[in-house]
């Protein structure tokens, strides 16, 4: 089972689930609002016991 992540989206403020391949290791994509279905920008990395973190921002942010 993948592992996933809680993460708020940065334009509608709602909290979304991401499903994250851990087989893919650190990963940057974009995957659009399951609420308001904007793009975000998600970056993962996995911490030292292989537990994926998430960064997500809209288009807009740096």
């Amino acid at each position: 089972m993948l592992p996933t992540v809680d993460v708020q989206c940065p334009y509608c403020g709602e909290t979304i689930t991401l499903v994250i391949d851990d087989s893919a290791g650190s990963q940057n994509y974009i995957e659009d609002c399951q609420v308001c279905c904007r793009p975000i920008t998600v970056v993962v990395e996995f911490d030292e016991d292989g537990v994926p973190q998430a960064d997500v921002r809209g288009e807009d942010e740096a």
